[in-house]
């Protein structure tokens, strides 16, 4: 089995629990996901099998849309609502505040990385250090915020939905937005409800897919956002074999497929000579 699934992932479970529980349904061994959620977050958790684990680095690169929901007064040493409180004090939200905070982030930034995050530093990750209660210099990303908005505000927390680019954490992000709102903020709820041109609405659980409830994404979907090109026989030939091609197209990365809108092969421009394109992924799809 070739493709991917879009999972919507339950609390309580890791990312490796969901890999390894669509490995027994389909009691195979080559599975994996493209991109972590915790354990805490619920949503879209893209899941590849076979020679869709050659899309992995691809998809982990997407836009990724969350709705999370703030826990204001009070602070954590994991920035979630799992973790021990550090710091709790009283607070008062007002809106208009929470919403100029909020589209302070829109942009590129530097962003912290947590604590208790699977990141290494000096080959070892970084909640290792923190569960050994070593110190360590925490490292910064560049994040980028496409979209932020306000959904819902109580008395005891508020929403916001935000688009993020990959690496973003958002545990971090509300951290930050406490530090400008003056209130010390924490995570409460994650849902992921969009990862690229995959959505929650089109996900399903795992209950959904052992009872044989499920869409397997087709290569040629999962690519559809990719500029694609169709081949004859006597091109696909060395596309299969992973030649490198004339570049006789515009953009910078093509998809090749045939006429039986079989995905081929992922080209890209040669840095060394931009007149040819070389093959980063060539798939063995029947």
């Amino acid at each position: 089995m070739d493709g991917l699934i879009v999972v919507n992932k339950e609390k309580d479970w890791t990312s490796r629990d969901v890999v390894n529980k669509i490995s027994s349904i389909f009691d195979m061994g080559r599975v994996g996901h493209t991109g972590t959620l915790d354990p805490l977050a619920t949503g879209v958790l893209v899941i590849a099998l076979g020679e869709g684990l050659k899309l992995v680095d691809l998809l982990s690169c997407d836009t990724k849309e969350y709705i999370a929901e703030v826990q204001p007064g009070i602070l954590t040493n994991t920035l979630d609502i799992t973790g021990n409180v550090l710091k709790r004090e009283d607070y008062v939200l007002d809106r208009e505040k929470i919403i100029s905070v909020l589209n302070s982030f829109v942009g590129k930034s530097l962003q912290e990385v947590p604590l208790y995050s699977s990141v290494k530093v000096n080959g070892q990750r970084l909640y290792e250090y923190a569960r050994k209660n070593i110190e360590v210099t925490l490292p910064t990303r560049e994040i980028e915020v496409f979209s932020i908005e306000l959904l819902e505000l109580k008395k005891e927390s508020f929403t916001f939905k935000v688009s993020v680019s990959k690496g973003t954490y958002i545990r971090s992000l509300i951290r930050d937005i406490g530090i400008k709102l003056g209130i010390p903020c924490t995570m409460k709820e994650l849902k992921r409800t969009k990862q690229g041109h995959f959505t929650i609405d089109n996900s399903y659980t795992l209950s959904d897919i052992a009872n044989g409830n499920y869409h397997l994404v087709s290569f040629y979907e999962a690519l559809s956002n990719f500029p694609m090109v169709e081949v004859d026989d006597f091109l696909e030939k060395k596309i299969r074999n992973g030649r490198v091609l004339e570049n006789r197209y515009q953009d910078e990365r093509i998809v090749f497929i045939n006429s039986q809108k079989k995905v081929l092969a992922i080209y890209e421009v040669y840095e060394k000579d931009r007149n040819l394109i070389k093959p980063i992924k060539v798939f063995n799809l029947l």
